[in-house]
């Protein structure tokens, strides 16, 4: 289906919204100068539109098959799958001395939102084998390092996650999957995962799997679990695909979408595995990929949803409907108030989500550059919001795409209902929403609230400055700040049942908050005047005041969650 990536708007949020001059400006991130970022963005652009783009329906209605034990994906996805590894787009932000482009984190944000927009099924390949990237490069021995790490940002291998079991969703401290020394320094692995998205295909020459696993002496819950990279061919001396392990795909799973990526159910059958980081130090291991994989979950969602307001654009400056309401307009359904308002939030959310999925790959960026811890708490406290609001907005925006197709919109042939299919599983798997949000109330205000307060801090610091020109924007900015600093200080007070019972819609509140700022910061640097300010007006006026319903529920408490009985639920 046709896409055009939003590099105009990348270049906007990177050069006047989220701060990115900064990255740059360090020693690690010197060689990303302007030319640098330009040609990242335009060729990107030019292999998502023309390359990854046509395979988005095919995907949908030839998903990928097992046939005799063997993954056989899309017709057309081997060759898309190559175009984005001979581009070097795996390995956009690997370390160089293993055959990265060492570029900031941020581009490969960027480059992942445009894929996403193009074909979300295809573009999910890429997304797993950077985050095995990052957390083989924090984690892994250096002769591990060596083997895998050239492989994989090259893109001539690919990696997985395995945690899920059975049994052991959520809840990864119940992982039965065993490992039992072998005598020659490997691990026999044996068990079953489950949902293991690219567990297997036939678009690479292998397929790296990062297995969470418990050791003879593995204490039971989260402490005892180490992490092993197993792979589909054991490599041979010369470091290629030789002998095949004990390992195999036993079904395909059959979703409501992104049929055209593979997730596998797989077996482990005393499968040769080498350990990667410290025994029964697993789960930070795997954390390192997994925090990767949410912030990357996010961009997918802001992806969609921007392929998806495409689409509905498209059809409703085509689609003639009635007569016009309007003196001199387009004739088409485009016209109409209601129809006009889906388009504006569709865009007014996409353009929210995608500033904060920025901004929190920008801290990224700061936090490796400058080893701030400032910088890294930035990033932590925002990557649960960024994984959250830019899923919920994919979701939202595509159905919102089905609702300005009308009729046509649940007719599969018009490809809208496909990105409301695809886009779903975002707010679910890499942690659901909830469990981001429990995230958020948790573990990122075990600082007290201090990055809550500093982010607060900001948005009231720049709806201040922007005051004089933007007026009324920058007050309602301002006192929705107050009101998000009120229900923190209250969170802050809390158990954590009560914090739980209000997570979910503090992280929505807190979204709606930061979305507003850096839609008053894009009001900003256009001057007031403009497309950019009328857009953010519309956010200000019409979607911020959501903020208030989302804060009260925060605040509600617990008891009320537990006043209905289950065998009142059940009646």
């Amino acid at each position: 289906m046709p896409f055009a990536a939003p590099v105009r708007d990348f270049r906007f949020l990177l050069d006047s919204v989220v701060g990115f001059s900064a990255v740059p400006r360090t020693e690690k991130f010197a060689e990303a100068t302007d030319d640098m970022v330009s040609a990242i963005l335009s060729e990107a652009a030019k292999m998502s539109d023309g390359v990854i783009a046509p395979l988005q329906r095919n995907g949908d209605v030839r998903g990928a098959v097992l046939e005799n034990g063997v993954v056989r994906t899309s017709p057309g996805f081997k060759d898309g799958y190559a175009a984005i590894a001979e581009g070097g787009w795996v390995g956009i932000s690997g370390d160089p001395a293993h055959g990265g482009m060492g570029l900031p984190f941020t581009l490969a944000a960027c480059v992942n939102d445009m894929l996403s927009g193009a074909c979300l099924a295809l573009g999910l390949n890429p997304l797993l084998s950077q985050g095995q990237i990052e957390a083989l490069e924090t984690h892994a021995s250096e002769a591990i390092k060596d083997l895998y790490l050239p492989k994989l940002n090259s893109g001539e291998w690919t990696g997985t996650m395995n945690l899920t079991e059975p049994q052991a969703g959520s809840d990864v401290g119940a992982v039965a999957t065993k490992a039992v020394p072998n005598e020659d320094g490997t691990f026999a692995v044996t068990g079953q995962k489950i949902y293991i998205s690219w567990g297997d295909h036939d678009v690479a020459g292998n397929v790296c799997h990062l297995v969470l696993a418990r050791l003879p002496d593995g204490k039971p819950g989260t402490k005892g679990i180490s992490l092993f990279m197993v792979p589909k061919y054991i490599p041979d001396e010369e470091g290629n695909p030789g002998k095949a392990n004990d390992l195999r795909v036993v079904s395909l799973e059959h979703k409501m979408g992104l049929h055209g990526s593979p997730t596998c159910v797989m077996s482990f059958e005393g499968a040769t595995g080498w350990m990667v980081g410290e025994e029964h130090g697993g789960m930070a291991a795997m954390f390192t990929m997994m925090n990767n994989a949410r912030l990357q979950v996010g961009v997918q969602g802001v992806g969609i949803a921007e392929a998806a307001y495409q689409h509905a654009l498209a059809y409703a400056m085509d689609r003639k409907q009635g007569r016009s309401p309007i003196e001199n307009g387009q004739g088409t359904i485009v016209d109409f108030a209601d129809v006009r308002r889906m388009l504006i939030q569709m865009k007014a959310e996409t353009h929210a989500a995608r500033a904060i999925a920025l901004a929190c790959s920008v801290a990224i960026d700061m936090s490796h550059a400058t080893d701030d811890p400032a910088w890294e708490a930035r990033a932590a406290f925002l990557t649960p919001i960024a994984k959250s609001y830019g899923t919920d907005t994919g979701i939202k925006v595509a159905e919102l795409g089905v609702q300005v197709h009308g009729g046509m919109g649940y007719v599969e042939e018009t490809g809208a209902a496909q990105y409301s299919r695809d886009v779903r599983v975002t707010a679910i798997y890499e942690g659901t929403n909830g469990i981001q949000a429990m995230d958020l109330v948790a573990r990122k205000m075990m600082d007290g609230g201090e990055m809550a307060f500093r982010l607060l801090d900001e948005i009231e610091t720049d709806a201040e400055a922007s005051r004089a020109r933007l007026g009324g924007m920058a007050d309602a900015v301002f006192s929705a700040a107050e009101a998000l600093r009120d229900t923190t200080e209250w969170l802050l007070e809390q158990d954590l049942q009560n914090r739980f019972a209000g997570a979910v819609p503090y992280q929505s509140g807190f979204a709606r908050v930061l979305g507003a700022h850096y839609h008053l910061r894009s009001a900003m640097a256009e001057g007031g005047e403009g497309p950019r300010s009328a857009l953010a007006r519309f956010y200000i006026d019409r979607l911020l005041p959501e903020h208030a319903a989302a804060l009260a529920a925060a605040q509600a408490g617990a008891d009320g969650l537990y006043s209905l009985s289950v065998e009142a639920l059940a009646s």
